[in-house]
Protein backbone atom coordinates (compact mmCIF):
# COMPACT_ATOMS: atom_id res chain seq x y z
CA UNK A 1 0.00 0.00 0.00
CA UNK A 2 3.10 2.30 1.03
CA UNK A 3 4.06 1.89 -2.58
CA UNK A 4 0.73 2.78 -4.62
CA UNK A 5 0.43 5.71 -2.45
CA UNK A 6 3.81 6.66 -3.14
CA UNK A 7 3.25 5.80 -7.07
CA UNK A 8 0.14 7.61 -6.73
CA UNK A 9 1.52 11.02 -5.72
CA UNK A 10 2.87 11.07 -9.38
CA UNK A 11 -0.12 11.38 -11.31
CA UNK A 12 -0.76 15.04 -10.48
CA UNK A 13 -2.20 17.09 -13.46
CA UNK A 14 -3.08 13.89 -15.09
CA UNK A 15 -6.20 12.71 -12.39
CA UNK A 16 -8.64 14.04 -14.13
CA UNK A 17 -7.58 11.97 -17.40
CA UNK A 18 -7.04 8.65 -14.68
CA UNK A 19 -10.42 9.42 -13.30
CA UNK A 20 -12.34 9.92 -16.99
CA UNK A 21 -10.75 6.87 -17.81
CA UNK A 22 -13.00 4.17 -16.05
CA UNK A 23 -16.27 6.22 -16.78
CA UNK A 24 -15.92 5.74 -20.14
CA UNK A 25 -15.04 2.28 -19.46
CA UNK A 26 -18.20 1.83 -17.13
CA UNK A 27 -20.43 3.08 -20.37
CA UNK A 28 -18.50 1.12 -22.94
CA UNK A 29 -19.27 -2.40 -20.55
CA UNK A 30 -22.80 -1.62 -20.12
CA UNK A 31 -23.15 -1.39 -23.83
CA UNK A 32 -21.30 -4.54 -24.73
CA UNK A 33 -23.41 -6.39 -21.80
CA UNK A 34 -26.81 -5.24 -23.39
CA UNK A 35 -26.24 -5.52 -26.71
CA UNK A 36 -26.56 -9.52 -26.24
CA UNK A 37 -29.38 -9.58 -24.74
CA UNK A 38 -31.05 -7.43 -27.28
CA UNK A 39 -30.03 -10.12 -29.53
CA UNK A 40 -31.55 -12.61 -27.83
CA UNK A 41 -35.00 -10.39 -28.10
CA UNK A 42 -34.77 -10.25 -31.62
CA UNK A 43 -34.16 -14.06 -32.11
CA UNK A 44 -37.04 -14.70 -29.78
CA UNK A 45 -39.42 -12.10 -31.72
CA UNK A 46 -38.28 -13.46 -35.11
CA UNK A 47 -39.30 -16.99 -33.91
CA UNK A 48 -42.36 -15.72 -33.15
CA UNK A 49 -43.26 -14.72 -36.80
CA UNK A 50 -42.31 -10.17 -35.71
CA UNK A 51 -41.99 -8.72 -39.61
CA UNK A 52 -39.22 -6.59 -41.27
CA UNK A 53 -40.39 -3.79 -39.69
CA UNK A 54 -39.65 -4.81 -35.84
CA UNK A 55 -36.54 -6.35 -37.07
CA UNK A 56 -35.53 -2.81 -38.68
CA UNK A 57 -36.45 -1.17 -35.13
CA UNK A 58 -34.03 -4.32 -33.01
CA UNK A 59 -31.05 -3.36 -35.95
CA UNK A 60 -31.38 0.78 -35.00
CA UNK A 61 -31.62 0.03 -31.56
CA UNK A 62 -28.16 -2.28 -31.92
CA UNK A 63 -26.73 0.17 -34.17
CA UNK A 64 -26.56 2.85 -31.92
CA UNK A 65 -25.57 0.70 -28.94
CA UNK A 66 -22.29 -0.49 -31.10
CA UNK A 67 -21.51 3.39 -31.90
CA UNK A 68 -22.13 4.26 -28.36
CA UNK A 69 -19.69 1.28 -27.16
CA UNK A 70 -16.86 1.97 -29.98
CA UNK A 71 -17.00 5.70 -28.79
CA UNK A 72 -16.42 5.28 -25.06
CA UNK A 73 -13.66 2.71 -26.16
CA UNK A 74 -12.49 5.22 -28.03
CA UNK A 75 -12.85 7.72 -25.22
CA UNK A 76 -11.59 5.64 -22.70
CA UNK A 77 -8.34 4.72 -25.09
CA UNK A 78 -7.86 8.36 -25.14
CA UNK A 79 -7.98 9.34 -21.65
CA UNK A 80 -5.68 6.19 -20.30
CA UNK A 81 -2.80 6.88 -22.94
CA UNK A 82 -3.02 10.59 -21.64
CA UNK A 83 -3.11 9.64 -17.92
CA UNK A 84 -0.54 6.55 -18.14
CA UNK A 85 1.54 8.30 -20.28
CA UNK A 86 1.61 11.57 -17.96
CA UNK A 87 2.22 9.60 -14.53
CA UNK A 88 5.25 7.66 -16.47
CA UNK A 89 6.60 11.31 -17.19
CA UNK A 90 6.24 12.75 -14.11
CA UNK A 91 7.58 9.91 -12.40
CA UNK A 92 10.68 9.51 -14.46
CA UNK A 93 10.78 13.44 -13.29
CA UNK A 94 10.68 12.84 -9.63
CA UNK A 95 13.08 10.08 -9.59
CA UNK A 96 15.23 12.20 -11.65
CA UNK A 97 14.79 15.01 -9.76
CA UNK A 98 15.34 13.06 -6.72
CA UNK A 99 18.90 11.45 -7.85
CA UNK A 100 20.21 15.18 -8.31
CA UNK A 101 19.59 15.26 -4.58
CA UNK A 102 21.59 12.44 -3.50
CA UNK A 103 24.70 12.95 -2.00
CA UNK A 104 27.69 10.80 -3.32
CA UNK A 105 27.05 8.39 -0.75
CA UNK A 106 23.34 7.89 -1.85
CA UNK A 107 24.74 7.69 -5.88
CA UNK A 108 27.20 4.55 -4.28
CA UNK A 109 24.53 3.23 -2.28
CA UNK A 110 22.49 2.36 -6.34
CA UNK A 111 25.18 2.91 -8.68
CA UNK A 112 24.92 4.82 -11.91
CA UNK A 113 23.60 1.66 -13.60
CA UNK A 114 21.40 0.71 -11.52
CA UNK A 115 19.69 4.21 -11.40
CA UNK A 116 19.62 4.11 -14.92
CA UNK A 117 17.34 0.96 -14.97
CA UNK A 118 14.98 2.55 -12.81
CA UNK A 119 14.44 4.85 -14.57
CA UNK A 120 14.12 3.12 -17.75
CA UNK A 121 13.50 -0.37 -17.69
CA UNK A 122 11.57 -0.23 -14.33
CA UNK A 123 9.42 3.00 -14.99
CA UNK A 124 8.31 1.84 -18.29
CA UNK A 125 7.01 -1.51 -16.89
CA UNK A 126 5.33 0.41 -14.06
CA UNK A 127 3.35 2.91 -16.81
CA UNK A 128 2.25 -0.58 -18.73
CA UNK A 129 0.86 -1.66 -15.28
CA UNK A 130 -0.96 0.94 -14.26
CA UNK A 131 -2.46 1.71 -17.99
CA UNK A 132 -4.18 -1.90 -17.40
CA UNK A 133 -4.93 -0.31 -13.83
CA UNK A 134 -7.38 2.32 -15.09
CA UNK A 135 -8.50 0.62 -17.76
CA UNK A 136 -8.38 -3.51 -17.87
CA UNK A 137 -8.78 -3.28 -13.71
CA UNK A 138 -11.59 -2.17 -14.63
CA UNK A 139 -13.12 -2.73 -17.74
CA UNK A 140 -12.19 -6.76 -16.64
CA UNK A 141 -14.17 -7.04 -13.18
CA UNK A 142 -17.70 -5.00 -14.53
CA UNK A 143 -17.63 -7.24 -17.49
CA UNK A 144 -17.29 -10.62 -15.17
CA UNK A 145 -19.91 -8.66 -13.01
CA UNK A 146 -22.42 -7.80 -15.64
CA UNK A 147 -21.63 -10.90 -17.91
CA UNK A 148 -22.17 -13.05 -15.05
CA UNK A 149 -25.85 -11.25 -14.08
CA UNK A 150 -26.79 -11.05 -17.69
CA UNK A 151 -26.07 -15.11 -17.77
CA UNK A 152 -27.83 -16.02 -14.41
CA UNK A 153 -30.72 -13.72 -15.70
CA UNK A 154 -30.84 -15.88 -19.03
CA UNK A 155 -29.45 -19.03 -17.99
CA UNK A 156 -30.96 -19.76 -14.50
CA UNK A 157 -28.83 -22.42 -12.98
CA UNK A 158 -26.56 -23.42 -15.96
CA UNK A 159 -24.61 -19.99 -14.80
CA UNK A 160 -23.34 -22.05 -11.40
CA UNK A 161 -20.45 -23.17 -13.95
CA UNK A 162 -19.03 -19.69 -13.48
CA UNK A 163 -18.99 -20.09 -9.63
CA UNK A 164 -16.94 -23.12 -10.11
CA UNK A 165 -14.31 -21.70 -12.54
CA UNK A 166 -13.88 -18.67 -11.32
CA UNK A 167 -12.17 -19.80 -7.78
CA UNK A 168 -10.02 -22.20 -9.62
CA UNK A 169 -8.57 -19.83 -11.87
CA UNK A 170 -8.24 -17.52 -9.16
CA UNK A 171 -6.33 -19.94 -6.61
CA UNK A 172 -3.77 -21.57 -10.14
CA UNK A 173 -3.12 -17.47 -10.41
CA UNK A 174 -2.50 -17.04 -6.53
CA UNK A 175 -0.15 -20.12 -6.89
CA UNK A 176 1.62 -18.68 -9.87
CA UNK A 177 2.35 -15.40 -8.46
CA UNK A 178 3.68 -16.70 -5.39
CA UNK A 179 6.54 -18.50 -7.12
CA UNK A 180 7.45 -16.15 -9.95
CA UNK A 181 7.30 -12.95 -7.43
CA UNK A 182 10.64 -13.90 -5.86
CA UNK A 183 12.38 -15.00 -9.27
CA UNK A 184 11.44 -11.68 -10.40
CA UNK A 185 12.85 -9.78 -7.37
CA UNK A 186 16.02 -12.25 -7.98
CA UNK A 187 16.18 -11.24 -12.06
CA UNK A 188 15.93 -7.37 -11.60
CA UNK A 189 19.61 -6.85 -9.87
CA UNK A 190 20.73 -8.90 -13.09
CA UNK A 191 19.79 -6.07 -14.98
CA UNK A 192 21.65 -3.16 -13.60
CA UNK A 193 25.01 -5.96 -13.58
CA UNK A 194 24.09 -6.21 -17.37
CA UNK A 195 23.82 -1.96 -17.72
CA UNK A 196 27.13 -1.66 -16.06
CA UNK A 197 28.78 -4.26 -18.47
CA UNK A 198 27.57 -1.81 -21.18
CA UNK A 199 28.28 1.51 -19.22
CA UNK A 200 31.94 0.60 -18.24
CA UNK A 201 32.88 -1.26 -21.89
CA UNK A 202 31.75 2.14 -23.90
CA UNK A 203 33.01 4.33 -22.04
CA UNK A 204 36.34 2.52 -22.38
CA UNK A 205 36.03 1.36 -25.30
CA UNK A 206 39.45 2.75 -25.85
CA UNK A 207 41.57 0.84 -23.57
CA UNK A 208 39.64 -2.44 -24.77
CA UNK A 209 40.32 -1.96 -27.96
CA UNK A 210 43.95 -0.58 -27.65
CA UNK A 211 44.26 -4.15 -25.04
CA UNK A 212 42.36 -5.98 -27.60
CA UNK A 213 40.13 -7.18 -24.56
CA UNK A 214 36.77 -7.14 -26.96
CA UNK A 215 36.91 -11.05 -26.39
CA UNK A 216 36.90 -10.50 -22.74
CA UNK A 217 34.31 -8.27 -22.63
CA UNK A 218 32.27 -9.95 -24.59
CA UNK A 219 32.07 -12.59 -22.92
CA UNK A 220 31.79 -10.82 -19.34
CA UNK A 221 28.32 -9.54 -21.37
CA UNK A 222 27.43 -13.29 -22.72
CA UNK A 223 27.79 -14.48 -18.76
CA UNK A 224 25.89 -10.74 -17.72
CA UNK A 225 22.76 -11.43 -20.32
CA UNK A 226 22.90 -15.06 -19.72
CA UNK A 227 22.40 -15.04 -15.89
CA UNK A 228 19.24 -12.92 -17.16
CA UNK A 229 17.61 -14.86 -19.45
CA UNK A 230 17.98 -17.81 -17.04
CA UNK A 231 15.98 -16.26 -14.61
CA UNK A 232 13.44 -14.76 -16.48
CA UNK A 233 13.26 -17.79 -18.44
CA UNK A 234 12.41 -19.72 -15.33
CA UNK A 235 9.68 -16.95 -14.23
CA UNK A 236 8.16 -17.32 -17.64
CA UNK A 237 8.06 -20.82 -17.69
CA UNK A 238 6.03 -20.65 -14.87
CA UNK A 239 3.69 -17.72 -16.09
CA UNK A 240 3.13 -19.40 -19.24
CA UNK A 241 0.89 -22.13 -16.93
CA UNK A 242 -1.81 -18.95 -17.34
CA UNK A 243 -2.42 -19.92 -20.60
CA UNK A 244 -2.80 -23.59 -20.51
CA UNK A 245 -4.87 -23.09 -17.14
CA UNK A 246 -6.98 -20.34 -18.82
CA UNK A 247 -7.48 -22.80 -21.55
CA UNK A 248 -8.86 -25.69 -19.28
CA UNK A 249 -11.77 -23.15 -17.78
CA UNK A 250 -12.88 -21.82 -20.93
CA UNK A 251 -13.23 -25.13 -23.14
CA UNK A 252 -14.66 -26.07 -20.01
CA UNK A 253 -17.13 -23.75 -19.87
CA UNK A 254 -17.95 -23.85 -23.44
CA UNK A 255 -18.33 -27.74 -23.52
CA UNK A 256 -20.11 -27.42 -20.55
CA UNK A 257 -22.59 -24.64 -22.01
CA UNK A 258 -22.79 -26.43 -25.51
CA UNK A 259 -23.80 -30.05 -24.33
CA UNK A 260 -26.01 -28.84 -20.97
CA UNK A 261 -27.93 -25.94 -23.01
CA UNK A 262 -28.57 -28.21 -26.38
CA UNK A 263 -30.43 -30.96 -24.09
CA UNK A 264 -32.45 -28.86 -22.26
CA UNK A 265 -33.89 -27.13 -25.28
CA UNK A 266 -34.16 -30.51 -26.89
CA UNK A 267 -35.61 -32.47 -23.74
CA UNK A 268 -38.34 -29.69 -22.86
CA UNK A 269 -39.10 -28.38 -26.61
CA UNK A 270 -37.44 -24.75 -25.58
CA UNK A 271 -39.43 -24.09 -22.28
CA UNK A 272 -36.57 -24.61 -19.89
CA UNK A 273 -34.04 -23.09 -22.39
CA UNK A 274 -35.11 -21.72 -25.90
CA UNK A 275 -32.71 -20.56 -28.65
CA UNK A 276 -32.81 -16.97 -27.74
CA UNK A 277 -31.38 -17.40 -24.39
CA UNK A 278 -29.46 -20.50 -25.61
CA UNK A 279 -27.06 -18.04 -27.78
CA UNK A 280 -27.12 -15.08 -25.38
CA UNK A 281 -25.71 -17.56 -22.89
CA UNK A 282 -22.96 -18.46 -25.16
CA UNK A 283 -22.18 -15.16 -26.04
CA UNK A 284 -22.02 -13.76 -22.44
CA UNK A 285 -19.74 -17.29 -21.66
CA UNK A 286 -17.37 -15.24 -24.34
CA UNK A 287 -17.74 -12.63 -22.14
CA UNK A 288 -16.99 -13.93 -19.08
CA UNK A 289 -14.19 -15.67 -20.45
CA UNK A 290 -12.14 -12.70 -22.09
CA UNK A 291 -12.58 -10.90 -19.18
CA UNK A 292 -11.11 -13.24 -17.03
CA UNK A 293 -8.51 -13.60 -19.83
CA UNK A 294 -7.61 -9.81 -19.41
CA UNK A 295 -7.81 -10.64 -15.79
CA UNK A 296 -4.91 -12.97 -16.38
CA UNK A 297 -3.05 -10.80 -18.58
CA UNK A 298 -3.39 -7.96 -15.85
CA UNK A 299 -2.12 -10.12 -13.38
CA UNK A 300 0.88 -11.29 -15.26
CA UNK A 301 1.83 -7.68 -16.07
CA UNK A 302 1.14 -6.91 -11.93
CA UNK A 303 3.59 -9.97 -11.29
CA UNK A 304 6.04 -8.72 -13.62
CA UNK A 305 6.11 -5.12 -12.77
CA UNK A 306 5.48 -5.33 -9.06
CA UNK A 307 9.64 -5.66 -8.15
CA UNK A 308 9.56 -2.53 -10.76
CA UNK A 309 7.52 -0.59 -8.56
CA UNK A 310 9.55 -1.55 -5.35
CA UNK A 311 12.69 -0.89 -7.08
CA UNK A 312 11.48 2.88 -8.60
CA UNK A 313 9.95 3.74 -4.43
CA UNK A 314 13.01 2.71 -3.25
CA UNK A 315 15.02 5.43 -5.07
CA UNK A 316 11.84 8.06 -4.04
CA UNK A 317 11.83 7.45 -0.57
CA UNK A 318 15.84 7.45 -0.50
CA UNK A 319 16.73 10.20 2.15
CA UNK A 320 19.58 11.95 1.33
CA UNK A 321 22.59 12.12 3.72
CA UNK A 322 23.13 15.63 3.04
CA UNK A 323 20.68 17.97 3.48
CA UNK A 324 20.07 21.81 4.08
CA UNK A 325 19.69 23.12 7.56
CA UNK A 326 16.43 24.48 8.82
CA UNK A 327 17.66 28.05 9.11
CA UNK A 328 20.93 28.08 6.76
CA UNK A 329 23.95 30.44 6.49
CA UNK A 330 22.99 32.47 2.96
CA UNK A 331 26.61 34.15 2.54
CA UNK A 332 30.36 33.08 2.44
CA UNK A 333 32.37 35.16 4.04
CA UNK A 334 35.66 34.75 2.50
CA UNK A 335 37.87 31.10 1.41
CA UNK A 336 39.34 30.42 4.81
CA UNK A 337 39.08 26.92 5.42
CA UNK A 338 39.57 25.29 8.98
CA UNK A 339 39.46 21.19 9.38
CA UNK A 340 39.31 20.52 12.85
CA UNK A 341 40.25 16.78 14.03
CA UNK A 342 38.56 15.30 11.16
CA UNK A 343 37.85 11.87 10.18
CA UNK A 344 35.94 10.04 7.23
CA UNK A 345 34.61 7.01 6.74
CA UNK A 346 32.63 6.13 3.40
CA UNK A 347 30.29 3.70 5.56
CA UNK A 348 29.71 2.76 9.22
CA UNK A 349 30.76 -0.19 8.82
CA UNK A 350 34.06 0.40 7.71
CA UNK A 351 37.13 -1.01 9.66
CA UNK A 352 39.00 1.99 9.98
CA UNK A 353 38.64 5.76 8.45
CA UNK A 354 39.68 6.57 5.40
CA UNK A 355 40.57 10.47 6.95
CA UNK A 356 41.86 10.30 10.74
CA UNK A 357 42.46 12.85 12.59
CA UNK A 358 42.72 15.57 10.58
CA UNK A 359 43.81 19.06 11.90
CA UNK A 360 43.97 22.32 9.21
CA UNK A 361 44.07 25.78 8.61
CA UNK A 362 43.69 27.71 5.30
CA UNK A 363 43.61 31.07 5.15
CA UNK A 364 41.38 33.13 2.69
CA UNK A 365 43.56 33.34 -0.42
CA UNK A 366 46.21 30.88 -0.01
CA UNK A 367 47.88 28.76 -2.00
CA UNK A 368 47.90 25.48 -0.77
CA UNK A 369 49.62 22.11 -2.76
CA UNK A 370 48.77 18.70 -1.88
CA UNK A 371 51.18 15.74 -2.53
CA UNK A 372 50.74 11.59 -1.85
CA UNK A 373 50.58 8.46 -2.92
CA UNK A 374 47.87 6.55 -4.57
CA UNK A 375 44.83 6.37 -2.18
CA UNK A 376 46.72 8.79 0.26
CA UNK A 377 42.71 10.31 0.50
CA UNK A 378 43.91 13.37 -1.16
CA UNK A 379 40.47 13.62 -3.49
CA UNK A 380 38.43 12.35 -0.37
CA UNK A 381 39.94 15.54 1.90
CA UNK A 382 38.81 18.28 -0.79
CA UNK A 383 35.36 16.89 -1.30
CA UNK A 384 34.45 17.47 2.38
CA UNK A 385 34.82 21.13 1.87
CA UNK A 386 31.90 21.85 -0.42
CA UNK A 387 30.09 19.25 1.42
CA UNK A 388 29.84 16.35 -1.48
CA UNK A 389 30.04 13.73 1.57
CA UNK A 390 29.44 14.69 5.55
CA UNK A 391 32.61 14.09 8.07
CA UNK A 392 32.23 11.44 10.09
CA UNK A 393 33.86 12.94 13.29
CA UNK A 394 35.19 16.66 13.52
CA UNK A 395 34.05 19.91 11.78
CA UNK A 396 34.96 21.36 8.31
CA UNK A 397 34.26 24.97 8.21
CA UNK A 398 34.59 27.47 5.07
CA UNK A 399 34.47 31.21 6.01
CA UNK A 400 34.28 30.39 9.58
CA UNK A 401 31.00 28.63 9.91
CA UNK A 402 30.90 24.78 9.49
CA UNK A 403 29.81 23.89 6.18
CA UNK A 404 26.73 21.74 7.53
CA UNK A 405 25.17 25.31 8.26
CA UNK A 406 25.13 26.82 4.99
CA UNK A 407 22.53 26.32 1.95
CA UNK A 408 23.71 23.83 -0.25
CA UNK A 409 23.46 26.11 -3.42
CA UNK A 410 25.11 28.95 -2.07
CA UNK A 411 28.14 26.89 -0.46
CA UNK A 412 28.83 24.89 -3.79
CA UNK A 413 28.23 28.29 -5.30
CA UNK A 414 31.55 29.05 -3.55
CA UNK A 415 33.37 26.48 -4.72
CA UNK A 416 34.64 25.33 -7.35
CA UNK A 417 35.91 21.62 -8.56
CA UNK A 418 38.03 20.44 -11.43
CA UNK A 419 37.87 16.33 -10.90
CA UNK A 420 40.06 14.15 -11.16
CA UNK A 421 37.77 12.53 -13.52
CA UNK A 422 37.15 15.70 -15.87
CA UNK A 423 33.69 15.47 -17.39
CA UNK A 424 32.35 17.60 -20.61
CA UNK A 425 28.35 17.26 -21.80
CA UNK A 426 26.75 17.03 -24.95
CA UNK A 427 26.76 20.43 -26.45
CA UNK A 428 29.43 23.35 -28.03
CA UNK A 429 32.40 24.33 -26.02
CA UNK A 430 30.48 27.60 -25.73
CA UNK A 431 28.31 26.03 -23.78
CA UNK A 432 30.29 23.74 -21.79
CA UNK A 433 32.11 26.40 -20.47
CA UNK A 434 29.05 28.18 -18.91
CA UNK A 435 28.23 26.04 -16.74
CA UNK A 436 30.48 28.18 -14.47
CA UNK A 437 28.36 31.00 -15.16
CA UNK A 438 25.25 30.83 -17.43
CA UNK A 439 25.26 34.22 -17.94
CA UNK A 440 28.56 35.03 -18.81
CA UNK A 441 29.16 37.28 -22.11
CA UNK A 442 31.30 35.61 -25.23
CA UNK A 443 33.97 37.83 -24.08
CA UNK A 444 34.39 36.48 -20.39
CA UNK A 445 34.00 32.69 -22.17
CA UNK A 446 37.17 33.92 -24.23
CA UNK A 447 38.81 35.56 -21.44
CA UNK A 448 38.82 32.33 -19.05
CA UNK A 449 39.66 29.99 -21.85
CA UNK A 450 42.43 32.30 -22.61
CA UNK A 451 43.87 31.98 -19.26
CA UNK A 452 43.39 28.14 -19.09
CA UNK A 453 45.15 27.97 -22.08
CA UNK A 454 42.39 26.67 -24.20
CA UNK A 455 42.31 29.31 -26.80
CA UNK A 456 44.97 28.19 -28.70
CA UNK A 457 43.16 25.05 -29.96
CA UNK A 458 40.05 26.60 -29.74
CA UNK A 459 40.51 28.79 -32.70
CA UNK A 460 41.94 26.01 -34.62
CA UNK A 461 38.82 24.54 -34.68
CA UNK A 462 36.15 25.44 -37.59
CA UNK A 463 33.49 26.32 -35.63
CA UNK A 464 35.54 27.68 -32.79
CA UNK A 465 33.23 27.98 -29.34
CA UNK A 466 30.71 26.60 -31.70
CA UNK A 467 32.46 23.57 -32.09
CA UNK A 468 30.11 20.66 -30.61
CA UNK A 469 31.86 18.51 -27.95
CA UNK A 470 30.69 15.09 -27.82
CA UNK A 471 29.00 12.83 -25.20
CA UNK A 472 31.57 12.11 -22.51
CA UNK A 473 34.34 14.51 -24.93
CA UNK A 474 35.42 11.93 -26.56
CA UNK A 475 36.40 14.33 -29.63
CA UNK A 476 39.03 15.79 -27.78
CA UNK A 477 42.56 14.97 -26.00
CA UNK A 478 43.03 14.57 -22.07
CA UNK A 479 44.50 17.92 -21.58
CA UNK A 480 42.13 19.79 -23.74
CA UNK A 481 39.59 18.81 -21.63
CA UNK A 482 41.25 19.29 -18.59
CA UNK A 483 42.05 22.73 -20.15
CA UNK A 484 38.17 23.28 -20.95
CA UNK A 485 37.43 22.02 -17.23
CA UNK A 486 39.60 24.26 -16.02
CA UNK A 487 38.34 27.29 -17.73
CA UNK A 488 34.85 26.51 -16.84
CA UNK A 489 36.07 26.94 -12.79
CA UNK A 490 37.58 30.40 -13.36
CA UNK A 491 34.50 31.47 -15.12
CA UNK A 492 32.79 30.82 -11.42
CA UNK A 493 35.12 33.06 -9.91
CA UNK A 494 34.46 30.89 -6.91
CA UNK A 495 36.22 31.64 -3.22
CA UNK A 496 38.05 28.36 -3.27
CA UNK A 497 38.87 26.70 -6.28
CA UNK A 498 39.86 23.04 -6.21
CA UNK A 499 42.19 21.62 -9.02
CA UNK A 500 42.17 17.70 -7.84
CA UNK A 501 44.84 16.46 -10.36
CA UNK A 502 43.22 18.21 -13.06
CA UNK A 503 46.80 19.22 -15.49
CA UNK A 504 48.11 15.72 -15.13
CA UNK A 505 47.51 15.51 -19.14
CA UNK A 506 49.42 18.83 -20.13
CA UNK A 507 52.99 19.66 -20.22
CA UNK A 508 54.80 21.42 -17.37
CA UNK A 509 55.16 24.46 -19.35
CA UNK A 510 51.26 24.90 -19.73
CA UNK A 511 50.76 23.98 -16.43
CA UNK A 512 52.85 27.01 -14.76
CA UNK A 513 51.72 29.11 -17.55
CA UNK A 514 47.83 28.45 -15.97
CA UNK A 515 49.01 28.29 -12.55
CA UNK A 516 50.83 31.96 -13.08
CA UNK A 517 47.04 33.17 -14.76
CA UNK A 518 45.02 32.09 -11.98
CA UNK A 519 46.89 33.92 -9.37
CA UNK A 520 46.95 37.26 -11.42
CA UNK A 521 43.16 36.53 -12.55
CA UNK A 522 41.87 35.72 -9.04
CA UNK A 523 44.36 36.50 -6.64
CA UNK A 524 41.84 36.52 -3.22
CA UNK A 525 40.53 32.91 -4.05
CA UNK A 526 41.74 29.85 -1.91
CA UNK A 527 43.02 27.81 -4.57
CA UNK A 528 43.84 23.92 -3.42
CA UNK A 529 46.37 22.03 -6.33
CA UNK A 530 46.25 18.34 -6.01
CA UNK A 531 49.02 17.04 -8.00
CA UNK A 532 51.11 13.95 -8.87
CA UNK A 533 53.86 16.77 -9.81
CA UNK A 534 56.31 18.48 -7.39
CA UNK A 535 56.39 20.94 -10.43
CA UNK A 536 52.82 21.57 -9.50
CA UNK A 537 52.83 22.78 -6.29
CA UNK A 538 56.53 24.24 -5.92
CA UNK A 539 55.07 27.98 -6.22
CA UNK A 540 52.23 27.17 -3.35
CA UNK A 541 52.34 28.89 -0.25
CA UNK A 542 52.01 25.66 1.55
CA UNK A 543 52.33 22.08 0.60
CA UNK A 544 50.56 19.52 2.64
CA UNK A 545 51.98 15.87 2.39
CA UNK A 546 49.32 13.17 2.71
CA UNK A 547 49.72 9.57 3.88
CA UNK A 548 47.62 7.19 4.59
CA UNK A 549 44.77 9.20 4.92
CA UNK A 550 46.45 11.46 7.60
CA UNK A 551 48.59 14.66 7.40
CA UNK A 552 51.93 13.72 7.29
CA UNK A 553 53.57 17.12 6.72
CA UNK A 554 53.25 20.65 5.99
CA UNK A 555 55.54 23.76 4.71
CA UNK A 556 56.47 25.49 1.86
CA UNK A 557 58.18 23.57 -0.72
CA UNK A 558 61.73 24.21 -0.33
CA UNK A 559 61.34 23.19 3.63
CA UNK A 560 59.72 19.61 2.81
CA UNK A 561 62.22 19.46 0.29
CA UNK A 562 64.89 19.19 3.47
CA UNK A 563 63.13 17.61 6.20
CA UNK A 564 60.25 15.42 4.57
CA UNK A 565 61.29 11.65 3.11
CA UNK A 566 58.38 11.20 0.97
CA UNK A 567 58.33 14.77 -0.59
CA UNK A 568 62.28 14.15 -1.20
CA UNK A 569 61.36 10.91 -2.68
CA UNK A 570 58.37 11.88 -5.13
CA UNK A 571 60.52 15.19 -5.71
CA UNK A 572 63.76 13.21 -6.64
CA UNK A 573 62.27 10.17 -8.61
CA UNK A 574 60.65 13.22 -11.14
CA UNK A 575 64.05 15.04 -11.33
CA UNK A 576 66.35 11.90 -11.82
CA UNK A 577 68.35 12.45 -8.84
CA UNK A 578 69.64 9.66 -7.03
CA UNK A 579 68.60 7.50 -4.10
CA UNK A 580 72.16 8.28 -2.58
CA UNK A 581 71.52 12.06 -2.57
CA UNK A 582 67.73 11.07 -0.60
CA UNK A 583 70.02 9.29 1.86
CA UNK A 584 71.78 11.98 2.33
CA UNK A 585 69.35 13.69 3.56
CA UNK A 586 67.81 11.83 5.60
CA UNK A 587 70.44 11.98 7.45
CA UNK A 588 71.18 15.49 7.50
CA UNK A 589 74.03 15.98 5.56
CA UNK A 590 74.18 18.69 2.28
CA UNK A 591 72.45 17.52 -0.66
CA UNK A 592 73.20 21.11 -2.77
CA UNK A 593 76.26 22.90 -2.63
Amino acid sequence: MGVIKRLSACVREYKKAALQTPVFVIGEVIFEAIIPYTIAMLVNDIKAGCGIGRIFHYAWILLLMAFASLLFGYLAGMTCARASCGFAKNLRHDVFYQVQEFSFANIDKFSSASLVTRLTTDIQNIQMAFMMIIRMAIRAPLNLIFSFAMAFYMGGSMAVIFLIVIPILGLGLFGVAKVTMPLFRKGYPKYDALNESVEENIKGIRVVKSFVREDYETEKFHHASEDIREIFTKAERILALNGPLMQMCMYGVMVFVLSVGSKMIISTNGAALDIGQFSTLLTYSFQILSSLMMLSMMFVMMTFSAESAGRVCEVLNEKSTITNPENPVTAVEDGSIDFENVSFRYSSHSDRPVLEHIDLHIRSGETIGIIGGTGSAKSTLVQLIPRLYDVSEGSVKVGGKDVREYDLTVLRDSVAMVLQKNVLFSGTIAENIRWGDKNATDEEVKHVCMLAKADEFIERQPDGYDTYIEQGGTNVSGGQKQRLCIARALLKKPKILILDDSTSAVDTKTDAMIRKSMKEYIPSTTKIIIAQRTSSVEDADRVIVMDNGMIDAIGTSEELLKTNRIYQEVYYSQNKQGHEEIEASAEGKEVFA
